[in-house]
């Protein structure tokens, strides 16, 4: 931990709000990509878009746990490693569900036909029967580590990390998603640990994008 002792504790909160972000896609997965007509292009557009996003948002999330999180609790909580080092590694093979769902997004987009809606929405129950599990043990095993063992200025290197190796198209999306599920305190503790650019661009424009977008989507 840091040597400072005037820097408060990790609020790892924001995290578990971001976990409710893919239970909700996930949980929403049949409602969605069900309500697709094959020759709805917009409709078809939109919710594409929307996963394509998601699934690439759980992808940048895992790769910032593994840089930010699971090392440093290794370091410093040796007597945990073995359980913290067993909860990360399955990141492996939720990964491979995340690709091979992911995989089936575009082709269902140019050509979204109930065979395809349907191998799309079988691998995306798929992720969701790995990650649930994960995401709830790491909850109650890792989060409370990281409140132990960690500070909030460390804490506060994810939403910067996450931003940077994001590979989405829409940061708007996910800024709104994320933004959705936390408190007022918690938005602005977000949007000071995010660059300025982002900041500027998502009190702009980048919001009323993300309402216009999410009103097509659930609407």
């Amino acid at each position: 931990m840091s040597d400072s002792a005037t820097i408060p504790p990790a609020d790892p909160s924001d995290m578990i709000a971001l976990h409710n972000v893919f239970r909700e896609a996930l949980d929403a997965a049949p409602g969605f990509v069900g309500s697709v007509h094959p020759d709805d292009t917009e409709r078809t557009e939109v919710v594409g878009d929307y996963y394509s996003n998601v699934l690439e948002l759980l992808r940048s999330h895992h790769n910032g746990e593994d840089v930010l999180l699971t090392p440093r609790l290794v370091e410093r909580c040796p007597e945990r490693a073995e359980e913290i080092r067993r909860i990360a590694g399955q990141h492996e093979p939720v990964e491979g569900m995340l690709e091979a769902a992911a995989a089936l997004v575009p082709p269902w987009r140019t050509d979204p036909t109930a065979e395809r809606a349907g191998e799309l929405t079988g691998a995306l129950a798929n992720l969701r029967s790995g990650l649930v599990p994960h995401l709830a043990e790491e909850e109650e095993a890792l989060l409370p580590l990281a409140v132990q063992y960690m500070n909030a200025a460390e804490w506060g290197e994810f939403p910067a990390h996450g931003l940077q190796h994001f590979q989405g198209d829409k940061v708007w999306l996910i800024l709104g998603l994320i933004q959705e599920q936390l408190t007022p305190d918690q938005v602005a503790e977000m949007e000071a640990h995010m660059p300025p650019p982002v900041v500027e661009f998502w009190t702009g424009a980048g919001r009323a994008m993300f309402v216009e977008f999410i009103g097509r989507l659930r609407g």
